[in-house]
């Protein structure tokens, strides 16, 4: 585990993004983001024992297997704040921007904790630990809207999905026209639905298609810290569940094996270049997520390459498989 002393770029909630991948720390105040922050990337985040210690996003950079992973310690969130409490909305926007959520959670009071985070994550669209829903969009120029699915719809229905395209201003579903502008009147489109999906989930398919961020995140989510002040029972107890990690940032345990985990559930690859007749540059990997295309590589070297790229011969480790 290497900690990079460069904060990761900016202060305040508008962090620019920086490094192959951005993790998000959410959790209420005081459950350790900070010091986990301070241990893993050497970058300074006021850590106390009283509450809302941190009042902005503070970025710091893990290097990991060749990878700068960013790291965003978020203020610490209340119950409310997908209503805008304690600076709630900022923090769970800042949260969307990041390829991976990890929920801190207090050990000795986790249980409540998780249950609350969870409430106010899947009211501003975070979908923790689910599948994206098996649902073709595709946007068209004519044709009207084509509508077909492969399932009996038991939670929505056809009327409903037609309805959330147009954008009708009368149904409940008004908010697409300010709060998701692009998403309102979609006149000509073709949906697939491949499964009996929810309302709510069919429109967070139409978010993910307007180029914004995934609403459904990686699976390691929930960390949970202090387990030190905790039984060994407990602690076993919590380890054996799916999507979590324990951890102790008093003891500096397991932190190690956390960030591997974070390196697993972002799916990084590392893409090493060669010139012709020679070998491939070992010391200098293009670090993408798994499924990038050529042109992700060439954009990764240059922007400038890709328009003039003519073709690529492509080696795969099999150990990497």
């Amino acid at each position: 585990m290497n900690g990079s002393k460069s904060s990761g770029g900016g202060t305040g909630f508008d962090v620019q993004k920086s490094g192959d991948a951005r993790v998000a720390l959410i959790g209420f105040p005081s459950v350790g983001k900070s010091t986990l922050l301070s241990k893993t990337t050497h970058t300074a985040s006021e850590a106390a024992a009283y509450e809302f210690t941190t009042l902005t996003a503070i970025p710091g950079v893990i290097e990991h297997k060749g990878a700068r992973i960013q790291l965003l310690d978020l203020p610490g969130i209340v119950e409310g704040a997908s209503q805008g409490r304690g600076r709630g909305r900022q923090v769970v926007s800042t949260a969307k921007t990041a390829d991976l959520i990890v929920v801190m959670l207090d050990a000795t009071k986790s249980e409540e904790q998780k249950r609350l985070l969870e409430i106010e994550l899947d009211a501003v669209g975070i979908r923790l630990n689910k599948a994206k829903p098996d649902v073709v969009f595709k946007r068209k120029t004519t044709g009207g809207i084509t509508l077909n699915t492969t399932v009996k719809l038991t939670k929505t229905d056809e009327k409903t999905i037609r309805t959330i395209l147009a954008g009708c201003k009368n149904h409940d579903y008004e908010f697409l026209d300010s709060a998701n502008p692009g998403l309102d009147k979609i006149h000509n489109c073709d949906v697939m639905v491949r499964e009996d999906i929810t309302t709510d989930e069919f429109i967070d398919v139409l978010i993910g298609s307007s180029n914004r961020v995934s609403c459904f995140e990686g699976m390691l989510t929930y960390v949970y810290n202090k387990v030190d002040a905790i039984s060994l029972e407990q602690v076993d107890k919590l380890a054996r569940q799916q999507n979590t990690v324990v951890i102790s940032c008093e003891m500096d345990l397991n932190l190690d094996y956390l960030i591997e985990r974070m390196w697993d559930e972002l799916r990084l690859v590392k893409v090493y270049t060669k010139k012709r007749g020679a070998h491939p540059d070992l010391s200098d990997p293009i670090c993408l997520r798994k499924g990038a295309t050529i042109e992700d590589v060439c954009n990764g070297v240059h922007r400038s390459l890709a328009p003039n790229f003519r073709y690529a011969l492509v080696w795969v480790c099999l150990l990497c498989l």
